[in-house]
C-alpha cells in the first residue's frame, strides 16, 4: 500500500482522465464533488449503484425548412429517454412546443410543429430526468413555399421563326425566386427553341420553333425555387402558327 497526497489532479492534455483501469473497484473515503463523472461499467457510492445520466444531443433535423403548416420533423441525435419534451424556440425568445412527440428510439425522434410565425428556430430537447439540450444553431427555418401568379395552361400561340419574348410567367414569394425547367420542351433547340431567365421569368426566342415549319404546341413544365429552397411546380404550353403573312406575336 502506498499513498499520494497532492492538491488537485489535471489531465496532461485535453479535459479529462481516468483512475484505474476497466474492472478496477475505486474507493474513496471523503466526498467527491464534480461536474461529470462518466463510469465505464458501474459507479457505487454508499453501497449503491448509480446509473450514470447523460445529456441528449441533436446532431441534425430534416427537414429543415417548413411552411406554417403543421409539419412532422425528424431529429437525429443520442440519449433520447422517452417521451421528452420538445421545443421550437424562435430567435426572438419565442418558445413553441412541439404538437406531438413520437420516440422512434434513443437517437431519433419525429415530432410535429405548427408554426405560424416565420422565421428561424432553435430546437431544445428535455428529457424526463430533465437532462437537456439546445441545438448550438438555429436548425429550423420557416418560411412560405412560393406561390404561382401566373395561371397555368397557355401562354399564346406565336408565329413560327418569331424573334423577341414571347412570353413572361412570375410567381410570389418571402426570398429571392429562380425560374427553371423540369422538362426538355421550352429550352430545346429542337422543339420550342426558348431560353427562359431564371431571374425574371421572362421566355424569349430568336427563332421559335426552330427549324420545325408546321403548328405545333409545346408543352413544358416550370419550377420556382425560393431561397430557402422551397419549389412550386407549374405546366404551361405555347403553340407556334404558320402560314399568316406579317407574322408575329399574339396572345
Amino acid at each position: 500500500m502506498s499513498e499520494v497526497k497532492v492538491n488537485k489532479i489535471s489531465p496532461r492534455s485535453g479535459t479529462t482522465f481516468t483512475i484505474g483501469d476497466s474492472g478496477d473497484t475505486v474507493t474513496t473515503a471523503g466526498n467527491i464533488s464534480a461536474l461529470n463523472i462518466t463510469a465505464t461499467n458501474s459507479l457505487t457510492v454508499n453501497g449503491g449503484a448509480i446509473t450514470a445520466s447523460t445529456n441528449p444531443t441533436i446532431t441534425s433535423i430534416s427537414p429543415d425548412t417548413i411552411t406554417n403548416t403543421q409539419t412532422a420533423i425528424t431529429i437525429t441525435g443520442t440519449n433520447y429517454i422517452s417521451i421528452p419534451t420538445v421545443d421550437a424556440i424562435l430567435t426572438t425568445g419565442a418558445i413553441v412546443p412541439a404538437d406531438t412527440v413520437t420516440f422512434n428510439n434513443s437517437t431519433s425522434l419525429t415530432c410535429n410543429f405548427t408554426l405560424p410565425v416565420d422565421g428561424t428556430y432553435y430546437i431544445r430537447i428535455e428529457n424526463n430526468d430533465g437532462l437537456a439540450v439546445r441545438s448550438s444553431t438555429a436548425l429550423l427555418t420557416v418560411s412560405d413555399a412560393p406561390v404561382w401568379t401566373t395561371a397555368s395552361g397557355t401562354l399564346g400561340t406565336i408565329a413560327g421563326d418569331f424573334s423577341g419574348t414571347v412570353a413572361t410567367v412570375a410567381a410570389t414569394g418571402d426570398s429571392t425566386l429562380a425560374y427553371s425547367e423540369t422538362t426538355n420542351v421550352l429550352t430545346n433547340a429542337a422543339q420550342a427553341n426558348c431560353s427562359l431567365n431564371s431571374a425574371t421569368g421572362v421566355i424569349s426566342t430568336t427563332d421559335f420553333g426552330g427549324s420545325s415549319t408546321t403548328a405545333t404546341t409545346y408543352t413544358f413544365t416550370l419550377l420556382v425555387t425560393d431561397a430557402e429552397g422551397q419549389t412550386a411546380e407549374r405546366q404551361f404550353n405555347l403553340t407556334s402558327s404558320y402560314g399568316a403573312t406579317g407574322g408575329g406575336q399574339f396572345n
